[in-house]
């Protein structure tokens, strides 16, 4: 267990210098970009005065060095800062109003991703080398690359099963009025929490679409790790035994070839979760989700410097925090991790 604590310990110490690389780079990108945060609050046409005064009070007057170490300073005591539009809201209390959309979204499409990603790779791995598992190893090429087309691929979505069929809704979390009671955020279970089926139906319906278009991109990656680990596993020597011995054939798959080939499968479902958490910019905007994609997108237009860093330091913690738990728990599974 000693071990296992110093593995922990060096991968929080490696930690610390990527969130401080990550906040210097966002800190000086912001500020070097074209654009004035003060006139896009109070318009183009306000008197001088009123833009000299109001950059005074949000400090943005003072020299960039002076500005960066007074917002580390604030981070260290756990302040993201204020937005500067709307209200000027602590950027924690926005912040915690949007994370739920986008971590019951990543939820669901993990949940789509994986089982379409170990069927198909399942499937690929018995069929290795016939025209199913081709056809199922270019699938896995394409949804991969299919980042850039999400917008597309969602918008079809929404054609074909909102617009044409009027099947599903094409946009937010909920239908109007259907909101359930706030508890965690989290539609599905505050209206399973409050028995709201209503509410509980309205919010399944409108997940199905976003969640569809996520879990499709990313289940090509699960696709491709299952078939590669499980076209090895079917050829160890056990697998055969267990054949020999007349145990069915989805018995043998299933229950014993793969879960031999998790292991390598768990850490790379943590990671896309995490990334999943970080890349749903494009699935947010295109379905109106209002999740922390679209709120990081919209602040980044209105040049909303402490919004921005806030939003972006909250991911990366939180992608942090999920990677060190993987960490923990392959190095756990697997010893050698740790003692290298």
């Amino acid at each position: 267990m000693s071990s296992l604590r110093v593995y922990i310990a060096s991968r929080l110490l490696t930690a610390i210098p990527m969130v401080l690389i990550l906040l210097t780079v966002v800190f000086v990108v912001l500020r070097i970009l074209p654009g004035d945060p003060v006139v896009a609050i109070v318009g183009g046409h306000a008197p001088p005065e009123v833009i000299e005064t109001l950059r005074r009070r949000l400090g943005l007057d003072k020299p960039l060095h002076l500005q960066y170490l007074d917002y580390l300073w604030k981070l260290m005591r756990g302040d993201l800062g204020k937005s500067l539009i709307w209200g000027q809201r602590p950027v924690i209390d926005e912040l915690m109003e949007r994370f739920p959309a986008t971590l019951e979204l990543s939820i669901f499409s993990f949940i789509i991703a994986v089982l379409i990603g170990i069927f198909t790779g399942v499937k690929s791995a018995r069929n290795f080398g016939k025209p199913i598992d081709h056809a199922i190893r270019v699938y896995g090429i394409v949804t991969y690359a299919l980042f850039i087309f999400i917008p597309w691929f969602g918008m079809m979505l929404q054609f074909i099963f909102g617009v044409y069929l009027r099947w599903l809704p094409i946009s937010g979390r909920a239908d109007p009025f259907m909101e359930p009671e706030r508890i965690t955020g989290l539609y599905v279970l505050d209206s399973i929490l409050t028995l709201d089926f209503p509410a509980l139906i309205s919010a399944l319906r409108h997940l199905v679409l976003p969640s569809i278009t996520l879990g499709i991109y990313i289940s090509g990656i699960f696709t491709r790790i299952v078939r590669s680990h499980m076209i090895e596993v079917l050829r160890m020597d056990y697998i055969r035994a267990a054949r020999a011995r007349g145990i069915p054939e989805g018995r043998v798959v299933y229950r014993h070839a793969l879960k031999n080939a998790f292991v390598p499968l768990l850490t790379m479902m943590g990671l896309q979760f995490a990334l999943l958490l970080a890349g749903a910019v494009l699935t947010e905007t295109t379905f109106s989700w209002p999740g922390m994609g679209t709120y990081l997108l919209e602040r980044i237009l209105y040049r909303d410097f402490p919004a921005v860093q806030g939003a972006i330091v909250f991911i990366a913690i939180i992608i942090i925090l999920i990677n060190l738990l993987v960490d923990i728990t392959y190095a756990y599974l697997d010893p050698r991790i740790r003692l290298r």
